[in-house]
């Protein structure tokens, strides 16, 4: 097992609140997390058709005939469980974790946290493995080899799956479990066209109309499927910093997935070289970049606090972490080569952004500092956000 930087957090959690929850995608080792972390817990799995059963029957048998200390993995599949576990905990006075909740299909567990489970649990998020994560257990590979495979585990955990027969298999499963529930798809296909559309615009400006007049459906609709996309922790977006500063920034938020690897699935990339060959192949590694600062903020506890600057001039900054008041900003380069002209956009927006602490670029280089801008390699970069 890779040893994920989240456990610290997670024991954090559990010495505050008598219930713990994983969110995240499915496939990013929720299960093991919870397992290792709380090894003296019981474990009941609710995908067991008799055991699902048999907490929807009566919740708080369930919980007698599987007392705590208790690790309930797919908690969204009974919801109504959780006002049992409310119950449990508070007869009990519980002050540190007695449950620990994993759930992948996170609207339905996000409702129930809130109505039933509120000041009492911990809240974690997990996404799939780190640049960092990998670095430190020996798996980090070269940049398109580390873009194409992904970050789940098990592409990297013991014997190594296949990235081509991984991801399809995943998105149909996706599909199947997580999408058809939500959305009662009437017509999965163009569905599957709205996922190669948005996999071919990451690190992109978020344009509705323009994705729904390419799939054929109104922008209502894809607002509604980017947004189950988010919920399920397959895409996110990442908003414009704009405050304080009038009209000089546009507002739209940029688009990108959780993992490369399924981008690169979605777009019919079959391997690192065709990869590297592929005019997208910059986006694909800015979307690596920035998803990466998401796992590093949220394997610390925090909010993500991050943002891209894009002026109506077009001068853009790909990443800016806020701190506090202090802002980082960020440039993202696919390149190998050193070039000077890496930093000419943050030099522009640095001089009208007084809260700037730092500049770098974040490429597929080696380390140095050029000037006041830090040239920092994308292996490396977790490292960077962690001091933040």
């Amino acid at each position: 097992m890779i040893e994920r930087t989240i456990s610290d957090y997670l024991r954090r959690l559990g010495r505050q609140f008598p219930v713990v929850a994983i969110t995240g995608p499915r496939q990013s080792g929720k299960t093991t997390l919870a397992k290792a972390v709380f090894r003296n817990f019981s474990y009941v799995n609710l995908e067991d058709p008799n055991l699902r059963r048999e907490a929807m029957a009566d919740g708080a048998t369930f919980l007698l005939n599987h007392p705590a200390p208790l690790i309930v993995d797919e908690a969204q599949r009974v919801p109504e469980l959780l006002s049992h576990v409310q119950v449990a905990v508070d007869a009990e006075g519980a002050r540190s974790v007695r449950y620990v909740l994993t759930g992948s299909h996170q609207p339905k567990l996000r409702e129930g946290l809130s109505q039933s489970l509120a000041g009492r649990v911990g809240i974690a998020r997990l996404l799939p493995l780190s640049l960092r994560e990998l670095s430190s257990a020996g798996r980090f590979g070269e940049r398109d080899e580390t873009a194409f495979r992904g970050f789940m585990p098990r592409l990297h955990d013991g014997p190594e799956a296949d990235p081509a027969d991984f991801w399809p298999n995943y998105v149909a499963t996706y599909l199947e479990r997580d999408v058809s529930q939500i959305l009662r798809l009437k017509d999965r296909s163009r569905f599957e066209t709205f996922l190669a559309l948005a996999a071919g615009r990451v690190g992109q400006l978020l344009n509705y109309d323009s994705i729904a007049s390419d799939v054929g459906v109104s922008a209502v609709t894809v607002k509604d499927w980017l947004s189950v996309l988010e919920a399920s922790f397959v895409a996110f977006t990442l908003p414009c910093f704009y405050r304080n500063y009038g009209k000089r920034f546009v507002k739209a938020p940029k688009l990108y997935f959780c993992d490369t690897g399924l981008v690169c699935s979605l777009l019919g990339i079959h391997s690192p070289e065709q990869l590297a060959r592929d005019p997208l192949v910059g986006n694909v590694f800015e979307n690596m970049v920035v998803a990466d600062a998401f796992k590093e903020r949220f394997n610390a506890g925090r909010q993500p606090d991050l943002y891209f600057i894009r002026d109506r001039k077009g001068t853009e900054v790909d990443l800016a972490v806020l701190d506090g008041r202090a802002l980082d900003l960020w440039e993202i380069k696919s390149a190998r080569t050193f070039s000077p002209d890496f930093a000419a956009a943050l030099k522009t927006v640095r001089a009208y952004i007084p809260e700037t602490r730092r500049c770098g670029v974040v490429y597929a280089g080696t380390r140095f500092v050029g000037g006041d801008v830090d040239f920092v390699p994308y292996g490396e970069f977790g490292r960077h956000l962690a001091g933040s």
